[in-house]
């Protein structure tokens, strides 16, 4: 790695459906509320990093310019990073990059999403290719109920078992939702609640999907001396991973999925981790969907292939268990998609700190935090740790 680099602040809106504000207005919030938790000003920042999904989903093009005044970076070199569901982690990613390469002192990194003016299914279903994935892959949940049954299928999972484990995983998060002031979606869930919940696309139920959520999400991130300089406890990068896939679904293995566990061992081998149940104290996934969830598991060494339903169903991820998975409610609860990957990151960032409130996890020091993207090729880590 390059030199060292810190997340010196994170702010966040209030995520949800927020018709009360515009769509730049929402932007600002975050922005607005970065600043006040790092006590820096906009002339303080060297250059800003933002990210959405496709213009098309925005019904804006350039939106980096059209948001400059909102992030404050009139005048200011603005980098523009779209990688769709992974956006936030490549912003991330970006914005880390800008600084450790001397380039840059300090960089404001913003990811934000205004899905309710928007129609976000229309847009994921017609990205993909016109004349072969178009016609069977129905968007996001297509897509993912065929890798789960793909998963299921080569471990010889037993349904009901998988189905419990997704269930508890639903409720989990549902719960811990209640604990984070900005999380979209809080409602208290039973695990029938969630098997008896409509079927979107078997084995996917209704409250094993995400929501459609408005919101922004703003990251610093400044050099060591420029961290230093600030004088308060800040969450350093440890190590980051980037891999993708080929674009075409059936062209890699969404199982043994080579990007997600590439991208995590790029970023273990650079932060020196061996063993990451036993060393991460906690791990904000990308979770869209509740068997998604535990493919990743898998692919991040948290357990062995095919046994994630286990481990998920003897509480060892859960928020009192070896390694709690989102604390925060994670993506089940609040997903505004240009800003979810980052919000992952500020999240991790707050664990690491002893600023995450009524969702901490105690003692918690080294933490990773992921994101998915593309059309389910794209795969981003980055882990942060209390110490330099």
């Amino acid at each position: 790695m390059a030199r060292a680099v810190a997340v010196v602040g994170v702010g966040q809106t209030h995520h949800g459906r927020r018709m009360d504000v515009s769509y730049p207005d929402l932007v600002r919030e975050a922005v607005v509320r970065v600043f006040e938790d790092t006590g820096l000003s906009p002339k303080d920042v060297d250059g800003v990093v933002s990210g959405t999904m496709p213009s098309m989903m925005e019904g804006v093009a350039l939106t980096h310019l059209y948001f400059a005044e909102a992030m404050q970076a009139i005048g200011k070199p603005i980098f523009k990073t779209e990688t769709c569901g992974s956006t936030g982690v490549s912003i991330a990613h970006t914005a880390f990059y800008w600084v450790a390469s001397g380039m840059a002192e300090v960089v404001l990194a913003v990811g934000h999403e205004k899905m309710y003016e928007g129609d976000s299914q229309a847009t994921m279903t017609t990205v993909l290719d016109p004349f072969y994935q178009r016609y069977f892959l129905a968007g996001a949940p297509g897509v993912f109920s065929m890798q789960s049954q793909l998963w299921a299928t080569r471990y010889k999972l037993p349904q009901e078992k998988i189905r419990d484990a997704a269930a508890f995983i639903s409720v989990t998060h549902h719960q811990s939702a209640f604990y984070n002031p900005y999380a979209h979606i809080k409602m208290k869930v039973t695990m029938e609640d969630v098997k008896n919940s409509r079927i979107i696309v078997y084995p996917i139920r209704l409250l094993d999907v995400c929501p459609n959520s408005d919101g922004a999400c703003a990251v610093i991130f400044a050099s060591e001396k420029a961290a230093k300089r600030l004088g308060r406890k800040v969450a350093w990068v440890k190590g980051v991973g980037y891999r993708g896939d080929e674009q075409f679904f059936g062209d890699s293995d969404k199982v043994v999925w080579q990007s997600a566990i590439e991208a995590a061992k790029q970023a273990y081998d650079q932060a020196g981790i061996k063993e990451p149940l036993k060393e991460l104290d906690v791990a904000e996934v990308y979770n869209p969907f509740t068997y998604q969830e535990m493919m990743f598991y898998e692919c991040f060494g948290f357990c062995e292939f095919g046994k994630a339903p286990d481990l998920v169903l003897r509480g060892t991820f859960s928020r009192e268990g070896e390694l709690p998975v989102c604390p925060s409610g994670g993506v089940l609860c609040t997903n505004p998609i240009g800003a979810t990957g980052l919000i992952r990151v500020a999240e991790a960032a707050m664990q690491v700190t002893g600023r995450a409130g009524e969702h901490q996890v105690p003692g918690a020091k080294l933490a990773l935090a992921h994101a998915m993207g593309g059309i389910d090729q794209f795969n981003g880590v980055m882990i942060l740790g209390s110490e330099l």
